[in-house]
């Protein structure tokens, strides 16, 4: 559906006609004004429409309406395509959720799709319609406001990861919590956020990157001001910090997990060695107790009249002495 429709003449919203065709002919007309439409989750039938009137590219109106796209930057003869993936993380139960924000940008016109409920662009078309200067750079100032957007939340969501992780390593190095068996799948399942928010941080990079000026090709991005590279620079850069602070995150938790499971593993070590000097404490007066207890007529120490508090004494010491020899040695 289509969420909000407006014109923007010379950095300030205003009322324009309502039908799509007048309103881009109108704007076409200005060098000053732009027209930006949005839309939530659109079916095929609304959106033909907008697709109609901008001549947008069939293969990015699939992609816009199908979603489930990884972030990139394509360009078309009248349009220039961009999809981001904000994202949210809701800290009480350790869920990375993502979003898809697709943006098609042409010489006066910006159309948005947005799919899932992260980052409403209803902000951003405020924060913008507040700074009439930004406005005045036409399309290319709402590609850059929306990609600040989504990017500077990265960087709160990574604070919050980052939070979530320092907790989750004090627990694993708990003495008292860190061999609970809900620790490990914990730690995975933070490892499974950690990598969906990297598919929403890592693929953006290069599309940044060219709209920069900075990537590998250096070609000009059409559609798009060079004098809004320093901006775009602004936010790769931005965006380069939350990636580093993401695969730091990615190599810690597996750091975490090992060193999880190498407790573990000395802690089964030191159960398998109290059991085993238990079980060798337990041997000797069963070896004893079983030799005389095997019924044989002829065995001298029958008939004597000691035998038996004599073993009984020589079992407690020898159990005296094996305690005390693995008590020395930590089995105990």
């Amino acid at each position: 559906m289509i969420v909000d429709c407006a014109i923007y003449q010379d950095g300030r919203r205003t009322e324009g006609p309502q039908d799509l065709s007048d309103a881009l002919d109108l704007c076409r007309r200005r060098d000053d004004a732009f027209v930006w439409i949005g839309l939530y989750e659109p079916t095929e039938k609304e959106f033909d429409q907008v697709t109609e009137e901008f001549a947008l590219h069939p293969l990015a109106v699939e992609d816009a309406l199908k979603a489930h796209q990884r972030p990139k930057l394509e360009v078309y003869d009248d349009s220039l395509f961009m999809v981001l993936k904000p994202v949210g993380y809701e800290p009480q139960s350790d869920v990375v959720s993502s979003g898809e924000v697709m943006v098609f940008v042409g010489d006066s016109f910006v159309v948005t799709v947005r799919h899932g409920e992260e980052a409403p662009l209803q902000a951003v078309r405020h924060r913008l319609e507040e700074d009439p200067e930004m406005l005045r750079q036409g399309p290319t100032a709402v590609l850059y406001t929306i990609a600040d957007a989504v990017v500077d939340h990265y960087v709160d969501v990574a604070g919050e990861l980052g939070t979530d992780l320092e907790e989750l390593e004090a627990e694993v190095f708990s003495p008292t919590v860190g061999g609970s068996r809900h620790t490990a799948s914990r730690i995975y399942n933070f490892k499974r956020q950690v990598l969906e928010f990297r598919r929403a941080t890592g693929p953006l990079a290069p599309p940044l990157a060219r709209l920069a000026g900075t990537g590998t090709l250096g070609a000009r991005v059409p559609f798009v001001h060079d004098e809004a590279q320093p901006f775009f620079r602004d936010v790769s850069d931005h965006l380069t910090r939350v990636n580093e602070s993401v695969e730091g995150l990615d190599r810690l938790v597996s750091d975490i997990l090992a060193a999880h499971l190498a407790q573990m593993s000395v802690r089964q070590n030191d159960d398998m060695r109290k059991i085993s000097a238990w079980a060798a404490m337990a041997a000797v007066p069963t070896m004893i107790a079983g030799v005389y207890g095997m019924n044989f007529d002829h065995m001298p120490e029958l008939t004597w009249r000691w035998s038996y508090p004599v073993l009984i004494t020589v079992m407690a010491v020898l159990e005296v002495l094996l305690y005390r020899l693995f008590k020395r040695r930590g089995w105990l």
